[in-house]
């Protein structure tokens, strides 16, 4: 079942995904803040955020580029925006932000 003449195939590649120290400061610090709110919160949080990674692992193009070569993806359920460039053979998450915070602490990075 190959594709007839005329269809394109579009094959999914899944590109490795590396954090920024500071991006996965910011994470862990959010997951114990949630924790502490309510216990077993913060997991909830790095669930979302781990299902939106493998999203943007498998399709970083569909989100907008929104500084430069930067994209955001945001994370279900949370107010969080996950900051990440494509680059030639993998991602990099830049930020993982709250959407309050000022948005030029990650532009910088």
């Amino acid at each position: 079942m190959g594709a007839s003449q005329g269809e394109s195939v579009q094959e999914t590649v899944t590109l490795p995904v590396d954090w920024i120290p500071e991006a996965s400061e910011v994470l862990l610090e959010a997951r114990a803040w949630y924790d502490n709110i309510r216990p077993g919160l913060g997991e909830r949080l790095a669930l979302a955020v781990e299902a939106t990674v493998e999203i943007i692992a498998d399709h970083p193009m569909q989100f907008l580029v929104v500084y430069r070569s930067r994209r955001r993806a945001g994370v279900r359920r949370f107010p969080y925006g996950i900051f990440f460039e494509v680059q030639v053979h993998r991602i990099v998450v830049i930020a993982c932000f709250h959407g309050r915070r000022n948005p030029r602490r990650w532009q910088t990075r």
